[in-house]
């Protein structure tokens, strides 16, 4: 018996929506590791044709801008669920750790000013700027929060996470959320009791980085 049109087109449908998230995983790491990679590192990592590609993004210009958006409605998700935590600085501190574990600011630092962004993206990121505003006048009222702090320090902590990394892909997660904690202590009102968090860095840990490169 033939296969009825409507699950063959359900298939595809399925199929592609699998082909796009390959693509977008492989874009991600790609221009993470070098943001002036051609397209083609990209079909070549994902392992599709360019053609596969080109089907769903006319260039690397709007790959970039799916990149980059898909990490700012991130942000703005984890914010949403942040303003739910009747705790203000639960709310605040959560935030901030669920927006390191989600690396949305790398793609920020690395991919800002290589595509024009789109309206929506403009609407997106004043919907994210109003978001974390809440969350961080939430946190100076609870008092927890030093007072001589703005909000514009949360992008400098974000940015300095982000900035943390290393070969191995666990280990950089450990090392992000020790950084975080080093920082929400330094934006705390009160004196950090908690340990921090993981194994602290080692001697040569970051020597890595002055390999030549073949």
């Amino acid at each position: 018996m033939p296969t009825p049109p409507a699950k063959t087109m359900a298939g595809r449908r399925a199929q592609a929506a699998r082909n796009d998230e390959v693509i977008l995983e492989a874009a991600r790491a790609v221009f993470l590791d070098d943001p002036k990679a051609p397209i083609a590192a990209v079909a070549e990592r994902a392992g599709v044709g360019i053609s596969a590609l080109y089907r769903r993004y006319a260039g690397k210009e709007d790959l970039l801008r799916q990149l980059c958006h898909d990490g700012l409605r991130r942000y703005v998700a984890e914010a949403e669920v942040a303003l739910a935590e009747p705790d203000d600085w639960a709310a605040f501190a959560g935030f901030l750790a669920r927006v390191v574990e989600a690396d949305v600011h790398s793609l920020t630092v690395h991919l800002a000013g290589t595509f024009t962004p789109t309206e929506e993206m403009g609407r997106d990121a004043m919907r994210a700027n109003e978001l974390a505003t809440a969350l961080f006048q939430r946190a100076h009222a609870s008092g927890r929060l030093r007072p001589d702090v703005v909000v514009q320090d949360l992008g400098l902590v974000l940015e300095a996470c982000a900035a943390v990394r290393v070969p191995d892909p666990d280990r950089t997660g450990e090392l992000r959320r020790r950084q975080l904690a080093v920082l929400l202590a330094g934006l705390s009102a009160a004196p950090a009791t908690d340990p921090l968090p993981g194994p602290p860095p080692v001697a040569g840990e970051f020597d890595w980085r002055w390999r030549r490169r073949g």
